[in-house]
């Protein structure tokens, strides 16, 4: 019996994968039309990134801070708190910087895709759209996939610059870390190739945060419960996802 419903779970997880590979493979046969459809993009860089900064700059602001009260929790009687500069910088531009900015987004821009084209689903717009000839993947999907992943690297070099920031106020303020020392440890860890792999991790975090949701849009059946489920299934897909690619982008970028 365990191994029947194992079975049936596996067959409706490869059809589902295949599913998403023929959406992803049409979002991609569209992309060259990037400037004939650039209105529609520009209206989902705007509502995806735009409107997320101030949102952005909240979690980068308090991440900054927890991170510098945390590296001088662990470090304190080790070594100098000094070091806040050196440690705690890099590890927002690498790893927090990135990570918590896409599951933020994952959870706004995310869940917010798959509601929309959820919606769109179960009262028929979207059939609407193809009696018209109209192409939902073009329409719909494209502009979403192509604007967060346009977006994604530049919020999150700012989520991770406003990490930094008040990374530096607590060490100041709260530690007793002077302003100079601090920036000095920073200056002598930092490597412009710590900012590229986090700008690459984020490229890739966006498109898996937009393609999921729209796949999961697509999908949504059952009215407006279906609805319901389909943006909580976005937002846990999109984060364990994020996660996954973060540990394999490791590897490529910085463990290499």
């Amino acid at each position: 019996m365990i191994t029947l419903i194992l079975y049936r779970k596996f067959k409706i997880f490869l059809i589902e994968l295949g599913q998403f590979a023929v959406l992803f493979i049409g979002i991609m046969r569209y992309s060259p039309r990037i400037f004939k459809d650039r209105k529609l993009i520009v209206e989902q860089m705007v509502h995806i990134g735009v409107n997320s900064f101030v949102l952005i700059g909240i979690i980068g602001l308090f991440t900054g801070a927890v991170s510098s009260w945390q590296v001088a929790y662990q470090i304190k009687g080790i070594m100098s708190l000094s070091y806040l500069g050196t440690a705690t910088p890099k590890a927002i531009i690498i790893e927090l910087g990135p990570v918590l900015a896409a599951i933020v987004l994952a959870g706004r821009v995310g869940a917010s895709i798959s509601a929309e084209l959820g919606t769109m689903k179960v009262t028929e717009q979207i059939d609407a759209l193809e009696s018209m000839g109209i192409s939902p993947v073009r329409y719909l999907a494209m502009p979403k996939v192509i604007a967060t992943m346009t977006m994604m690297p530049i919020l999150v070099v700012y989520a991770s610059a406003i990490a930094i920031i008040g990374s530096y106020l607590v060490a100041v303020v709260f530690l007793d870390v002077p302003g100079a020392v601090y920036m000095n440890g920073f200056r002598k860890t930092f490597e412009m190739k710590d900012v590229f792999a986090g700008t690459i991790k984020a490229f890739f975090f966006g498109l898996s945060i937009s393609s999921i949701g729209c796949f999961v849009g697509f999908q949504t059946k059952g009215g407006a419960q279906g609805v319901g489920l389909s943006t909580i299934k976005s937002f846990v897909i999109s984060a364990a996802m994020i996660l996954i690619l973060d540990a394999i982008l490791w590897n490529f970028l910085i463990a290499a």
